[in-house]
Parts: structure tokens; C-alpha cells; sequence
């Protein structure tokens, strides 16, 4: 039997996910484990975490080696743990006895500077570094409205739309499933709230593009593709996004819900859905291929792709860990088939003994 390994920051992350997954290894002819990166003794080369029981569909509590292949379900932070596994991950990449199904990608700024020269430029919004809150306020009195994101962040936590009215600068963001609106009165007032705000997270600047659909609802499309059991790219769904009217994030975990693809199209005119399908193809055709030839290997991608109201597209955000909510609201069916590709994909790479696909990637062991 084949050791699968999970790998997540908590041992009761995305449980049902990882449960689902467990309960299929048995048909795979694999063993499934799950552990916590801090948990590895690097001496001993043994971890301490749970082994999934096929008899009694039960997590046992044990110690054993660590898995030749390794599904990596870490989403970190910026908490103490996280700067604490992130560098046991780097060495767990590092080992050619060790293959990941996916080697992650880097953060949002590297990511665009690695795909603005390619032929995918033109979908990505124009992105700058804000490394000074002056920066910020020089982009803003240019553009008049801009958005500012963690360059590290995830599921729209601490994004921001700034607006330059005539003499206030309005600021949006979206806690809790709320919007939260404030109005300064001068520029000195909003640097004095932007310092520290860049000052404990590093953030990019893009234009603020107009997202929403008539309904004043923030929308994307969420396209979800993998690598079948040969190692070859294909989508799996895709599945539109709505947010808040009045909002600015999209994502399921601002209170964010979905509508199917299909569903959305057949409201649009029959020339704008063709249109925007042929560019998806063309988007999603390049994209895994340009990345994997830029950094090392992935196993998964979930694309957020915008429509502006003006018709252009838009690569919003490009994820090597991505969640399935959207898919299996959308399209029910493929359940079975998303908890046993991963198995089915580890088993290629065992077989196959896949660990030299490192060997031509020395750049850098992406989160």
C-alpha cells in the first residue's frame, strides 16, 4: 500500500474534505495519513499524527514515516505556527524522497511580474508594490480609484477600495460578512490610517476595475482545473460568484453565493457568451503551462476571472491550493471525481517515480 499524506497547518482542517479523500484511499490501493508540519522529527524522520482506519473509517492517533507523497493543504498566516512550518515545508520540498503533488506558487506580486511579459499580460491588471503610503496616494490622485490587497492574502481578507472624491477619500473593506465604509477628510488622515496598515502586512496597488453585475454586485468566474491520473492538465467546473450589492469581494467567505456558469451565460447575449467563452479557453489553455515552466510543479489551480463592465477580462487571482465549494454547489456530480484525483494522481507520481521533476526547478520552494 502506497502512503498518502495530508499536510495542513491544524489537524482538523477542511475535515470533510480530507475525510472524503481518506475514505477513497483503500480503492486506490493507498494508505491515508495527516499531520501537522511541526510535528516531524527531523532526526528520526517520524511524524506524530492520525492514520485513517478503512474498517472503521476512524482517525488513529500515531507515529509513523513520513509519506513519500505528500498533498500539501497548508494555508498560512501571519501567526507564530505558521512562521514555524514554513520553513519545515521548504525542507520537505527540498527532498528528493519526498514528491508533492504541488509545489505552490509565490506570492501575488511575483506572480505578476512572472507572467507580465508572456502572452497572458494583457488580462492582468496593471500591479505596483506599496511599500509607502505615499505611493498609495500618488496612485489614487492618478486612477481615482483604486483597490490595495495583501500580497499574501486569501479569500478577500484585507482588501480595500480606496476613492478620491473632491476634498475626502472614501475607504470600503468587507469584515464578517459586512461592509465597513469610512470617510477622511485629507490626505494626512488617510496616511496616518495607511502607515500602519502597510507597515504590518506587505500590500500591492491595482486599478480598481468595475466587477459588478446590474444588480451592483461584485462577480467573478471561479474555474477550478487539475491534472488527471497521467499528469495532464484539464477543468474540472467553473461556477460564478456573486457578492454583496454595494460590495467589493466575491469569495464564499465574505458571504459570497454562486450561480452556475451556464446560467449566467444564457442572460447574456449570444455574441458577448461566445466571446467571453473563447477567451476563457484561451486564459486557461496558457496559463498552467506558462506557470509550471516558471516555478515548479502544481497539481491544481482555482482561477478567479473577472468581467468588467466594459467587457474586458481579467486574471484577478490564481490559487495552487483552492477550495470546492463553488464546483460542488454548481456541478453536484463531480464529487466522487474531486476526492479521488488527488489519490489517483499521487499514485502516478509513486509509480512513475516522478521526485526528478524538481531537478530542472532550482529557483524557488514556493509556499
Amino acid at each position: 500500500m502506497i502512503s498518502f499524506g495530508i499536510m495542513s497547518l491544524k489537524l482538523d482542517s477542511e475535515d470533510s474534505y480530507i475525510n472524503d479523500i481518506a475514505k477513497h484511499a483503500e480503492s486506490c490501493e493507498m494508505e491515508c495519513y495527516r499531520f501537522i508540519p511541526t510535528e516531524i522529527n527531523p532526526h528520526s524522520l517520524q511524524v506524530r499524527g492520525k492514520k485513517f482506519d478503512a474498517k472503521t473509517t476512524q482517525w488513529i492517533e500515531l507515529e509513523f514515516p513520513i509519506p513519500p507523497i505528500i498533498y500539501d493543504r497548508c494555508f498560512y498566516g501571519d501567526d507564530e505556527h505558521s512562521k514555524l512550518c514554513l520553513p519545515i515545508v521548504s525542507w520537505l520540498k527540498s527532498r528528493n524522497d519526498i514528491t508533492f503533488l504541488g509545489y505552490g506558487l509565490p506570492n501575488k506580486l511575483e506572480l505578476y511580474h512572472s507572467l507580465k511579459n508572456t502572452a497572458l499580460s494583457a488580462y492582468l491588471p496593471p500591479t505596483k508594490f506599496a511599500d509607502d503610503s505615499r505611493i498609495i496616494l500618488k496612485e489614487l490622485n492618478k486612477l481615482k480609484k483604486i483597490i490595495i490587497k495583501p500580497i499574501n492574502g486569501s479569500q478577500g481578507f484585507g482588501i480595500y477600495s480606496l476613492k478620491k472624491n473632491d476634498k475626502t477619500f472614501h475607504v470600503k473593506t468587507e469584515k464578517q460578512k459586512k461592509i465597513i465604509s469610512r470617510i477622511f477628510p485629507n490626505e494626512s488622515k488617510l496616511i496616518k490610517w495607511l502607515d500602519p496598515l502597510i507597515s504590518n502586512r506587505q500590500y500591492l496597488i491595482q486599478p480598481f476595475l468595475e466587477l459588478s453585475n446590474d444588480e451592483l454586485q461584485p462577480f467573478d468566474i471561479r474555474v477550478l482545473l487539475q491534472k488527471n491520473i497521467q499528469g495532464a492538465w484539464g477543468e474540472l467546473g467553473r461556477g460564478i460568484r456573486l457578492g454583496s450589492s454595494g460590495g467589493i469581494l466575491s469569495n464564499l467567505s465574505a458571504g459570497g453565493s454562486v450561480i452556475t456558469f451556464s446560467d449566467w451565460t444564457s442572460s447574456l447575449q449570444p455574441a458577448k457568451g461566445k466571446y467571453i467563452r473563447e477567451e476563457l479557453e484561451y486564459i486557461l489553455s496558457q496559463l498552467p503551462l506558462l506557470l509550471e515552466k516558471e516555478f515548479l510543479p502544481l497539481f491544481e489551480l482555482g482561477v478567479d476571472i473577472g468581467i468588467a463592465k466594459n467587457g474586458s477580462i481579467w486574471i484577478l487571482d490564481i490559487n495552487s491550493k483552492p477550495g470546492r465549494k463553488v464546483i460542488l454547489e454548481t456541478q453536484p456530480t463531480l464529487k466522487e471525481t474531486l476526492y479521488l484525483t488527488p489519490l489517483l494522481y499521487g499514485k502516478h507520481l509513486f509509480q512513475t517515480g516522478q521526485s526528478e521533476r524538481k531537478s530542472f526547478h532550482e529557483k524557488t520552494l514556493s509556499h
